[in-house]
Parts: C-alpha cells; sequence; structure tokens
C-alpha cells in the first residue's frame, strides 16, 4: 500500500503513518492539498492528514479542501500525543549561540506560546508548512542560529540537538488524523483493535427555516445519536452560508442512520456521510504492537 502524508519525514503525520501503516511504501508531500491529490490521482493508495487538534481546534485546510476540491471518503482517524521540542543545529549549541529566528508549523508555535513568551519574546517566529520541514530546513542551515519546533522523531532524523524538552502549554495535546482512501480496502478486522467508531455527516440547512438546526439535532436526539462535535464551515457560496459537519459516536448501520438521514431530507436539508470508520489511539497502537491495516 503506498500511503501519501504530510512530510517531509520526522512530522507527526509521519509517527500516524507508521503506527496505522507499518509496512506500507511512505510517500512525503509537502502541504495538506498534494496529500490529498496524490490518492485522488491514484498516485497513492491512502492520506494521512490531520484534521483536529486539542489546542488549536479544527484544520480548516484540510476541512476546506476535502469540502470544495476533493471528496475523498473518510476511511479511519488516529489520534496522536504531541510533545514539541526546540531544537537547534548541533554546532550552533556547542557555540551557546542563541536563536535569531524560529520556525514551525503555525499550529506548533501556537501550541508553545507561554514558553516562547517567557523565554525568546524578542525572538522572530516564521511558519512552515509542517514541523518536519522547519527541523529539516534547520539542518541544513549549520551556520545561521535558527530554532525549529517539532517532535523527538525529527531531531534524530535530521541530527538536532534538543535544546528544551516538553515546550508545550499543555500536557495533554493531542492531534487527530483522518485517512483518506479512494476505492480501497484499507483495514482488516478493525473490530479487534479500535478505539471506537465515528460515522461524520456533511449537512446543509434549507434557506428561510426558523428553528432548522434545532430540528436537525431533535434528528439525532430522540434516537439516542452521541454527538462528539458539531462545527460549521462557510460554504463559499455567499455571507451567512454555511455547513455542519457533525460526528456520531457510532458506525453506520441499517436502521439509525439511514434514519436520521431520510428524515433530515424530509426536512430539506442536504446530507452527505463523509465517512463512516474505526478510531485508533497511538497509543493503544503502541501497546498493543499490533497494527490495523492491511
Amino acid at each position: 500500500m503506498k500511503v501519501s502524508y504530510l512530510g517531509p519525514v520526522g512530522t507527526f503525520t509521519e509517527m500516524a503513518t507508521k503506527a496505522l501503516f507499518p509496512n506500507s511504501e511512505r510517500i512525503p508531500y509537502k502541504t495538506i492539498p498534494a496529500c490529498i491529490d496524490g490518492v485522488a490521482q491514484k498516485h497513492s493508495d491512502v492520506a494521512i492528514v490531520p484534521i483536529e487538534n486539542t489546542i488549536e481546534g479544527s484544520v480548516n485546510l484540510t476541512i476546506d479542501y476535502l469540502i470544495h476540491k476533493q471528496r475523498l471518503p473518510i476511511v479511519g482517524t488516529i489520534t496522536i500525543p504531541i510533545s514539541q521540542q526546540f531544537m537547534m543545529h548541533p554546532d550552533q549549541v556547542r557555540q551557546l549561540k542563541k536563536p535569531t529566528r524560529i520556525i514551525s508549523h503555525p499550529h506548533a508555535i501556537a501550541q508553545c506560546h507561554d514558553f516562547l513568551s517567557k523565554e525568546y519574546s524578542d525572538v522572530d517566529t516564521d511558519y512552515m508548512n509542517s514541523t518536519g520541514e522547519a527541523a529539516k530546513f534547520v539542518a541544513t542551515m549549520k551556520d545561521e542560529p535558527i530554532a525549529a519546533i517539532a517532535n523527538e522523531l525529527a531531531a534524530e532524523v535530521y541530527g538536532l540537538s534538543v535544546v528544551h524538552h516538553n515546550i508545550h502549554d499543555y500536557n495533554n495535546n493531542h492531534t487527530r488524523f483522518v485517512v483518506l482512501a479512494n476505492g480501497v480496502e484499507t483495514f482488516k478486522n478493525p473490530t479487534i483493535n479500535h478505539n471506537s467508531f465515528k460515522t461524520t455527516f456533511m449537512i446543509t440547512l434549507p434557506a428561510d427555516f426558523s428553528g432548522a438546526l434545532h430540528q436537525v439535532l431533535s434528528a439525532f436526539a430522540w434516537r439516542k445519536l452521541n454527538l462528539s462535535k458539531i462545527e460549521s464551515r462557510p460554504t463559499k457560496t455567499g455571507l451567512g452560508n454555511y455547513f455542519f459537519l457533525i460526528d456520531v459516536d457510532q458506525l453506520a448501520d441499517d436502521v439509525l442512520i439511514p434514519g436520521v438521514k431520510s428524515e433530515l431530507e424530509a426536512l430539506g436539508c442536504g446530507v452527505e456521510i463523509l465517512g463512516s470508520y474505526p478510531c485508533f489511539s497511538y497509543q493503544q497502537l503502541k501497546t498493543k504492537k499490533v497494527s490495523p491495516s492491511c
């Protein structure tokens, strides 16, 4: 199986990829859209991209590209604990150089706000496409005192020295990644090692319908379906036009999920199921030392 992920080597996305597909051919891409396009154009079988972070919330680039550009089905998710490290080139560390610039992914920099404000408030920060790309860049700039925020895997891969460990603001920080596929059987017997199941709905409300959202939520409530996430995003068709993404803590069945869809469509809502899939956790897969992949 060929798996596209947000690269380069050493990103949290690669950690997720290794956990789910340890025997796969991993193909790093520079951007999230490029990862998704890789599957749509059949250069890879599966894409793994970040969709939600504990601290920063949803990764809107992933959601918007998936909805508006490449509508690929969600076939799974994996949640990874996020531990951010502050690293520099070892030559700069030996010279006791203070960084003149700190680079990383925007979410990583935001996740370390308290540390950066306290220790490096006078140092400029710049954004990169991924934490791995930031580490890779620092590795090539041995004559400049630049620091990167990334994980320990990136420090190991690119030969950087970790100057400060675990600089993230919150210890319970996690990122959830979605697995996108295009007609490929992805997981075998996921009931053995899954954490839970989810079904994701995309719902657009009928125009000029008072109480429409209330009726939408009621369709789930009276069936006792638990909703773990409700989010609105613009349809990009005009101001005030939004669609809703709703995660239900249940695998699609023959009764309840189709019943919800039929009821909402009878109300005039646009309804699409983006996926019904198993959810995995990084710790669980590592503890059991098994892979859910084919």
